[in-house]
């Protein structure tokens, strides 16, 4: 049986206009790669094109919590 990489979701609101993003099934060697080893997940709107930054720990508890990067 072939070894299941943990998935992980990515769940965001923009504060501009308050659309809801949902990035889900991304590995950690995806996070990694995406967002970098940073404090805050740095984030595009989809609708007004915003850019904006989430805490891990508000994106991506979970990862937050295995990632250590919570203070």
């Amino acid at each position: 049986m072939p070894n299941k990489k943990k998935r992980y979701t990515i769940k965001t609101t923009c504060p501009q206009c308050g659309c809801s993003g949902l990035t889900d099934g991304l590995s950690a060697e995806e996070i990694e790669k995406r967002y970098g080893h940073l404090p805050n997940a740095e984030l595009e709107c989809t609708e007004c094109m915003i850019k904006y930054e989430e805490s891990w720990e508000k994106a991506c508890p979970e990862w937050d919590q295995e990632c250590k990067l919570r203070q």
